[in-house]
């Protein structure tokens, strides 16, 4: 296998499709030498198989307005590959979303699913529907509208949604009714569900807490302590929020957060009361991050990122593509040791090249922002047991998954210079995984 000759016959077969691009093109030029020691792997024509999608289903969306008007959105699941489980990803509604980005992300979920250890496969759905500035009653109605066009081909057994960016627990709550009903039964079919009705304690926090237990893992390579470091932190939803929560509760200090808007930036730190006022804000009144500026009187940068500012750790928890070169050489020249991604896929490859190069910790979202799939994953077994776990069961092995996953990331990274190139563990940990069990369920 050569991996440019994947890429030029992806490309070909599937134009105009860069997110998804960029996801294949990363992993199989980590895997490249590994998959070559199998010629069982190329004989069995493994990776053509294992980068296409096994099935893309999409949809009309029809849902009325509070005006009264028809509105129209696409509705999009992208089940990639069930090799080691049912599929198992989030559903995201926001402008962006089309078939390359759900391709790139359920791509993505694979290889992190897979490193886990729990038993899921990979998937990604979502719509072009935004829930912002819409009422509580326009979201029900798109939801209950969505789940119409998709519920033929999830279940507890098939595929298992959860939320994404713009999908929360009330978006999840929504389509859980709508689900029960149609299908009638109640089953674990979608996770970040309410706990009044079957989910899980600690999964909020899982993404944000699971991304910081990671990066504890790495500074402990090199001995470094989190305490009083600063942290520069993207996004202002629920992984940046639990980011900073766990950050301050081991003593670190967190400075920035953004939204699609613009950034603050606090050199005093976002303290504890700080976060409560961005989560109510947030949360319960759905503002915007300038107002956290215009209330403390800190910096608000509109239409930036934090990436300039200086600090010692980064934590990108928005969006893809969030970090370009330009940015990763700023980082880099303010004295950053170590990025570690919340988001899905945030740093661009030419990001990545300068982390690298200059010897940054650098964890990649598939490893680092694991937490958030692997409660989920917790969740739909507390579900099939009809038992709850407490917090502390729930966080201690979501410690544990996260320590087991840097682990398997040293095992497959670990370069001759004693350098962790985390990409290529990641990578080679989970296409080993699922390229084992493929090879042992024939050719399908």
């Amino acid at each position: 296998m050569k991996s440019s000759e994947v890429l030029d016959l992806l490309k070909r077969r599937f134009p105009n499709e860069p997110e998804y691009h960029q996801a294949v093109e990363e992993v199989v030029e980590s895997i490249e030498d590994v998959y070559n020691e199998h010629p069982e792997f190329e004989k069995a024509n493994l990776i053509e198989r294992l980068v296409i999608p096994d099935k893309i289903h999409s949809f009309r969306v029809t849902w009325i307005d509070d005006k009264g008007n028809v509105q129209t959105n696409m509705g999009y699941r992208v089940q990639h590959n069930n090799a080691i489980g049912p599929y198992k990803g989030g559903i995201r509604f926001h402008a962006s979303v089309s078939p390359s980005i759900l391709k790139f992300l359920a791509f993505e979920q694979t290889f992190k699913n897979a490193l886990t250890t729990l038993p899921m496969g990979g998937a990604k759905g979502g719509s072009d529907f935004s829930p912002r500035g819409k009422s509580d009653g326009e979201v029900m109605r798109f939801c209950q509208a969505f789940v119409e066009g998709l519920w033929r081909v999830i279940g507890p057994n098939t595929d298992v949604p959860a939320g994404d960016i713009g999908v929360g627990g009330r978006e999840v709550g929504y389509m859980f009714g709508k689900y029960k009903k149609l299908a009638e039964e109640f089953t674990g079919t979608f996770t970040g569900k309410g706990r009044e009705f079957g989910g899980s304690l600690i999964r909020p926090e899982a993404t944000g807490y699971g991304n910081v237990y990671f990066l504890l893992e790495m500074l402990k390579t090199r001995n470094i302590d989190i305490k009083g470091k600063k942290c520069l932190v993207s996004g202002s939803g629920n992984v940046a929020q639990y980011t900073c929560e766990k950050l301050l509760e081991l003593g670190a200090i967190p400075v920035t957060l953004s939204d699609s808007d613009g950034y603050i930036h606090d050199p005093d730190g976002i303290t504890k009361e700080k976060l409560e006022f961005v989560m109510e804000l947030k949360n319960l009144y759905r503002g915007r991050i300038r107002e956290y500026a215009e209330e403390y009187g800190c910096k608000y940068v509109p239409g930036a990122r934090p990436w300039a500012e200086k600090g010692d750790i980064a934590l990108p928890s928005a969006t893809q593509n969030e970090i370009d070169q330009t940015d990763a050489e700023t980082l880099v020249k303010n004295g950053v040791i170590a990025v570690s991604e919340g988001a899905n896929m945030p740093s661009t490859p030419e990001a990545i090249a300068v982390f690298q190069s200059n010897k940054i910790l650098y964890a990649p979202g598939k490893a680092a922002n694991a937490g958030g799939v692997s409660v989920s994953g917790l969740e739909m077994t507390q579900n099939s047991e009809r038992y709850s776990w407490s917090a502390e069961q729930v966080d201690e092995k979501l410690r544990w998954i996260m320590a087991n996953i840097h682990e398997n990331c040293v095992k497959y990274g670990k370069e001759g210079d004693g350098y962790v190139n985390y990409v290529k563990g990641a990578n080679i940990a989970g296409f080993m995984k699922v390229a084992k069990a493929m090879m042992g369920q024939g050719i399908l």
